[in-house]
């Protein structure tokens, strides 16, 4: 170095940094609300509501929009993110609406294509994806699947809550482990009359509930639903034997049971691949992919080196050990494979760094092994 007399710092920009989870529970609602504030609610556009009634109220009291915002803040005052579409009394028309697209004249996105723009908008991702009245049409989920994907989100769809036959049908239609469909609907209490309401809401705010509670590891089965007189049609539930309940949970189908208060009841996802068959493993799976990947904003166009390298996998592995302590993951470990990372690759600025995990699996068969013995006639006397 150059001659200096005296003393200097210099500051080092390398080592481990912290990562953090990104927020899981945000959802995202499409509907009607025909009386609302078009400043505070325009068109396809999605708007925040935070967890407050009052913002909540510009909805006005019409459509499908004001009955949702009140099943979700039944649960929790959830963070939501609103996009409002237009109302039409031809169904063909409201389910297009729904389903949106791009403008033609404007290029903007419409219906459920502008969840898409709430990062850009609102800093915020939802993470969990409704629409109720109009998730009972496997168009409108077909359509929400794309989207699913591309957020890491997942949809609570709604059978037609008509019977087990229409709901198994209905299941079949999809083979995502972003779907995640519910049976029937839910009776509650209106101007003190009991009516059926898409159940979609409720359960996207007990997710919200329990993601706050426990943690999104946290299966949302066996959790109370607030705010529910009972269910459109009976189900049956018994812990030991052939029940309603367990042939709609066998068929992939979550519903609502009355045990202790109505409860949620089910863990399955609509995916055909074992692996992904549970809701919580498909959420803590986009938990960590999705922190990882914003955490690392910061390492693109670094120079490649050991240190670099070093201090990635330092992050990571401090991450997944903070996560093993909270009991989000069992386990996990990342590292930097050299047979991923050839001269080539390296001399191309792409590096290769893998990580593993072992995610929480939800206890949904319980056995007790019952013996009668003899044992213990000696403990009469």
């Amino acid at each position: 170095m150059s001659f200096y007399h005296g003393v200097e710092v210099v500051e080092i920009d390398g080592g481990a940094r912290p990562i953090q989870t990104v927020k899981s529970s945000v959802i995202g609602l499409i509907g009607t609300a025909p009386d609302a504030d078009s400043t505070a609610f325009p068109l396809n556009v999605p708007v925040l509501i935070a967890g407050n009634r009052t913002e909540a109220a510009k909805l006005g009291s019409n459509g499908t929009l004001p009955d949702a915002i009140d099943g979700i803040f039944d649960q929790i005052g959830a963070m939501v993110i609103v996009v409002r579409v237009e109302h039409s009394d031809d169904n063909a028309q409201m389910l297009t609406n729904v389903q949106g697209g791009i403008d033609a004249t404007t290029g903007a996105r419409t219906g459920v294509q502008a969840f898409l723009d709430a990062g850009s908008k609102l800093g915020l991702t939802p993470r969990i994806l409704i629409a109720p009245q109009f998730s009972n049409e496997v168009g409108i989920v077909q359509e929400l699947m794309g989207i699913a994907e591309r957020l890491k989100a997942v949809i609570i769809a709604e059978a037609p809550s008509t019977t087990d036959t229409a709901a198994i049908a209905y299941q079949k239609n999809f083979g995502s482990a972003r779907v995640y469909v519910i049976d029937p609907r839910v009776m509650v209490l209106a101007n003190g009359v009991e009516v059926a309401k898409p159940a979609s809401p409720r359960v996207a705010g007990l997710m919200a509930r329990i993601d706050k509670t426990y943690g999104w590891h946290y299966s949302p089965s066996n959790h109370e639903i607030y705010g529910v007189t009972g269910t459109e049609r009976p189900i049956d539930f018994e812990l030991n034997g052939e029940c309603r309940a367990n042939y709609l949970n066998e068929n992939k189908i979550s519903t609502i049971i009355n045990q202790s208060g109505f409860r949620l009841w089910g863990n399955l996802t609509c995916s055909n691949d074992p692996k992904w068959q549970f809701l919580s493993v498909r959420r803590t799976a986009d938990m960590l992919n999705e922190s990882l990947l914003y955490a690392h904003n910061w390492a693109v166009d670094r120079g490649i080196s050991k240190t670099f390298v070093d201090d990635i996998v330092m992050s990571v592995n401090g991450f997944l050990r903070s996560l093993v302590a909270q009991g989000r993951i069992l386990g996990g470990k990342c590292w930097a494979d050299p047979e991923l990372n050839s001269e080539n690759e390296i001399a191309n600025g792409h590096i290769t760094f893998s990580f593993d995990f072992t995610p929480v699996y939800p206890s949904q068969h319980i056995t007790f092994n019952s013996h009668l013995v003899n044992d213990y006639i000696s403990e009469i006397f």
